[in-house]
């Protein structure tokens, strides 16, 4: 089973994240109203086993509570995936969520980096900041070893926006991480 657990703990947040790569329930509660319905479409849409359990200094404000459960995020993909062998490695989706449009395109190829080109006219929706999706995703990308490129060419609504990133961030990952029959890595070096 491609499964981790990860448990990070700091001054700031205490996070417990359970990940099955292969399915499983769908359970998020970060205190952030949400940034737990992202979550939960991003465990969903890329037909993930996802438990998030997160108790953070929200009182502050969003950003650390976010950018640590992208930190804790990637490093139970990373665990998840072990040696990286024996996945499709590459994914790109594009979703579509009214008048917005989002594009991600990964490569899980232990060279993290993030493209992010996405801007939000509306600076909360509900009490999550805008600001720190793009924190949240350098975070995941980084722990997780992924090169991320992330594109929202249009839209206005700034809950659309960002919703169609997470649902098409899933949808890349299911495809990259889907096995592909031979076991090998995808690589001319053999390694990632």
């Amino acid at each position: 089973m491609r499964a981790s657990e990860i448990t990070r703990n700091t001054k700031e947040t205490q996070i417990t994240i359970r990940l099955a790569l292969d399915g499983g329930e769908v359970k998020v509660d970060t205190g952030i109203g949400f940034f737990d319905h992202m979550l939960t479409a991003f465990g969903v849409h890329g037909g993930f086993g996802l438990d998030v359990d997160v108790k953070g200094d929200i009182d502050v404000d969003t950003h650390h509570t976010v950018e640590d459960t992208g930190i804790a995020l990637g490093k139970a993909f990373r665990e998840a995936l072990g040696d990286m062998s024996g996945i499709k490695r590459y994914g790109s989706f594009a979703v579509p969520m009214d008048e917005s449009l989002a594009k991600a395109i990964l490569d899980i190829s232990n060279r993290p980096f993030l493209v992010f080109n996405a801007e939000f006219e509306q600076e909360f929706c509900g009490d999550y900041e805008t600001c720190v999706t793009e924190e949240f995703f350098r975070a995941f990308a980084t722990n997780a070893g992924i090169t991320l490129h992330i594109e929202v060419p249009y839209g206005t609504n700034s809950h659309h926006k960002i919703e169609a990133i997470f649902k098409a961030v899933a949808h890349a990952l299911a495809i990259a991480v889907a096995p592909s029959g031979d076991g090998e890595v995808l690589s001319t070096k053999g390694v990632l």
